[in-house]
């Protein structure tokens, strides 16, 4: 049974890694999916991969950190297909730098696409929400919503600043049918973590570091990550509202930790 039959989802941040991942996920649970981002050609060329494969897809030129350009992304979604559920809130940067090196531009950039956008999409999208049944809203955090990162003050600030506005959303249009909730990756193998990375001298060697002080010593995929996302956009996560799940392969168990060597998962 495709759980997301007769549904329409909005979901930004979809050029690549967990966006992408969710958008392909969305479609081959029946959906119909409204791929947002700057870059338009990477939205088609997925988008053309759906349809390929009998799904339906749009894809949306869209910089979140502005009003106007969510709006309209989410008019023509609805023009498009009749209709809007689900609203996920991919889209992310991260912005290495330590705190008396950011500017204001900086912090605007970064709570901008990290935060605003949440913001800006909710508020366009609940008219639609309403209509229904029930709506979904799914925003994604990280591990960094509940602790510090080094070197990433203005990032750890906006996904802190998520988890916080998805309870708010959650209480605030319960009556309306609506649930939101937060899903909060820990290291996830996507161009943005590779970005991140790129600042060190050995990127390779720094995320093997890292992975040690992972239970299950891998890095979680895009899919994974999309997996919960799917959760969270039907009824499998019923009665569920204004929560995270936390999905890190064991990261924040523990104050302290280093695997021994090569775990099971990484086979």
């Amino acid at each position: 049974m495709q759980r997301l039959a007769g549904q329409v989802a909005w979901i930004s941040g979809a050029t690549s890694g967990i966006g992408a991942a969710t958008a392909r996920l969305f479609a081959q649970e029946g959906a119909c999916v409204a791929l947002v981002g700057r870059r338009k050609h990477l939205c088609e060329a997925i988008a053309e991969d759906i349809r390929a494969l009998g799904g339906r897809a749009l894809a949306l030129a869209c910089d979140v950190s502005r009003e106007g350009e969510i709006r309209d992304s989410i008019e023509q979604a609805v023009a498009a297909f009749g209709g809007l559920h689900i609203v996920v809130n991919n889209a992310g940067m991260v912005q290495v730098k330590m705190v008396h090196e950011c500017t204001v531009d900086d912090w605007d950039l970064v709570m901008g696409v990290n935060v605003r956008s949440m913001f800006f999409a909710t508020k366009h999208a609940l008219p639609h929400l309403r209509r229904n049944r029930r709506g979904y809203i799914v925003n994604v955090g990280s591990i960094s919503s509940f602790v510090g990162q080094a070197q990433t003050p203005i990032y750890t600030t906006s996904k802190h600043a998520a988890l916080g506005l998805t309870r708010s959303i959650a209480l605030d249009y319960a009556a309306d049918g609506i649930r939101c909730n937060c899903v909060c990756p820990g290291i996830t193998d996507t161009p943005m973590l590779r970005e991140h990375l790129d600042t060190t001298p050995d990127p390779e060697a720094t995320l093997a570091e890292r992975l040690r002080r992972v239970a299950m010593g891998v890095a979680l995929t895009p899919l994974d990550v999309a997996k919960s996302i799917l959760y969270f956009s039907c009824d499998d996560s019923a009665g569920v509202t204004g929560t995270s799940l936390v999905i890190d392969c064991g990261y924040l168990a523990a104050a302290e930790w280093q695997t021994r060597g090569k775990t099971a998962f990484g086979e």
